[in-house]
C-alpha cells in the first residue's frame, strides 16, 4: 500500500522521484540526518533519490554513506509512501518509495560527502515530531507499532 503525504499545489508540476528512505537504531535511537540550511535547517531520515537503474536498496546503501558515513545492510521494506514537497532550489518534486529497516555494520567518515547533512541520534519519538516530512514521520510511528 503506498500512502500520499503533502499537497500539490495548483500550478505546479511535480516530478516523481523514485526514493528509498531508511531506519537504522543503536542503542534504542534512529539515526537521522540534520541538514543545515542556517534558520531553515531541518531533520530528515537517512536516503533519498533512486539513481539510474540502482535498487532501492543500492540507493538507500549509497546514501547512507554519503550523508552519514554510516555502513548499512538494507533488511525488510516496511512501508511505501510518496512526499509532495519543493526541493531547496524550489523545484517541485514527489519522492515516492519504500521505507527500509537497516542493520549498521560499519562507519567510514571518508564516504561521506553532503558536508551539510549531520548524522544525529534521535529517539524514536522525538523524530516523529522533528522530522521534516510527514511520510518520514508516518514511517517511523509505523515501524515503533510494528515494535509492540
Amino acid at each position: 500500500m503506498k500512502l500520499q503525504f503533502g499537497t500539490a499545489r495548483s500550478g505546479l508540476d511535480y516530478i516523481h522521484r523514485p526514493a528509498a528512505f531508511g531506519l537504522a537504531e543503536r542503542e534504542g535511537r534512529l539515526a537521522c540526518v540534520r541538514v543545515d540550511r542556517g534558520e531553515g535547517s531541518y531533520f530528515d531520515l537517512p536516503g533519498g533519490a533512486v539513481d539510474g537503474e540502482e535498487s532501492e536498496q543500492q540507493a538507500l546503501v549509497r546514501e547512507f554513506a554519503e550523508e552519514t558515513g554510516l555502513i548499512i545492510q538494507p533488511e525488510d521494506r516496511l512501508v511505501e509512501a510518496a512526499q509532495y514537497f519543493r526541493k531547496t532550489d524550489g523545484s517541485p518534486v514527489n519522492n515516492a518509495g519504500g521505507f527500509w529497516t537497516a542493520r549498521i555494520t560499519g562507519f567510514d567518515a571518508s564516504a561521506q560527502c553532503e558536508a551539510d547533512h549531520e548524522l544525529v541520534w534521535l529517539d524514536p519519538l522525538d523524530a516523529v515530531s522533528r522530522l521534516r516530512h510527514e511520510a518520514h514521520a508516518w514511517a517511523v510511528a509505523r515501524w515503533l507499532r510494528s515494535k509492540i
